[in-house]
């Protein structure tokens, strides 16, 4: 009876266990081998690739709508040639709204960049102000680290018993 008992136990404290950690998972949880693979009777099996290797870059190609440039050496470049930019035309956006737009969209992380900056800086001048109202105190104090442009000074108190 023991034996069996404490076995029982056992594997319901490891399905607890993984009931847990079920709960615990990211279901924003993501990893590539997810599109390569697929279950089949509760196994996981990996996709074979399908075609040459030649089919699959021109589908990757496709499939993203980025082009590679090959010279006479065989190396790759994701730029264009000058006999490229010669003989193509000009491919994206051309109207003034559309470049608008994009400018636009790329001066966002800046801007939101500075801000942060900002933040910083002024979380800076209230730690300083913060140390200068503490240094007001009658209590011993020694300087561990001096003031920066980026820190404020870092003393060190005697404690004091308070009664």
């Amino acid at each position: 009876y023991k034996l069996r008992a404490d076995d029982y136990h056992k594997k319901q404290s490891t399905l607890a266990a993984l009931r847990k950690k079920a709960l615990d998972k990211n279901p924003d949880e993501f990893y590539f081998n997810m599109v390569s693979s697929q279950l089949k009777d509760g196994v996981h099996v990996a996709n074979k690739a399908k075609g040459t290797e030649e089919e699959n870059t021109e589908e990757q190609r496709k499939k993203n709508g980025h082009t590679f440039y090959v010279d006479s050496k065989h190396k790759v470049y994701s730029r264009p040639t000058l006999h490229t930019l010669e003989s193509k035309t000009i491919q994206g956006a051309v109207e003034p709204l559309c470049i608008k737009k994009l400018a636009k969209q790329r001066k966002h992380p800046y801007k939101i960049l500075s801000q942060r900056i900002d933040r910083e800086k002024m979380f800076v001048i209230g730690q300083k102000i913060q140390t200068r109202k503490d240094l007001h105190d009658k209590n011993k104090k020694v300087k561990v680290s001096k003031e920066t442009v980026n820190a404020s000074a870092v003393y060190k108190f005697e404690a004091k018993r308070k009664r």
